[in-house]
């Protein structure tokens, strides 16, 4: 199982985390699939590769509740409703013709 974790980087007392998608089973600083973003907490910064993510949660990767936690703060949940509308649509229209 995948799941979208954090990945803790930088130094001491200065820590930066990568957003990773990564095996249940590996380690904090195991060896990852792919990095989607990262989040900053010391200047409430965070980047996200939304294709990426949206990919892996498609395929059924699940975000760990910190994760989960920063997608709200970006607002990411209401981009991924909107794709899902998209998709079920074209979906219904292919079918229909």
């Amino acid at each position: 199982m995948v799941k979208l974790r954090l990945k803790r980087c930088g130094r001491k007392q200065r820590a930066i985390y990568r957003i990773v998608a990564i095996d249940v089973r590996s380690r904090r600083e195991g060896r990852d699939l792919r990095k989607v973003g990262f989040y900053d907490p010391i200047k409430n910064q965070t980047y996200l590769n939304v294709p990426a993510i949206l990919d892996f949660l498609e395929k059924g990767a699940q975000p760990t509740e910190t994760v989960h936690d920063i997608f709200k703060k970006a607002e990411f949940f209401k981009e991924f409703q909107v794709n899902q509308k998209k998709q079920s649509k074209s979906q219904k229209e292919s079918k229909g013709g």
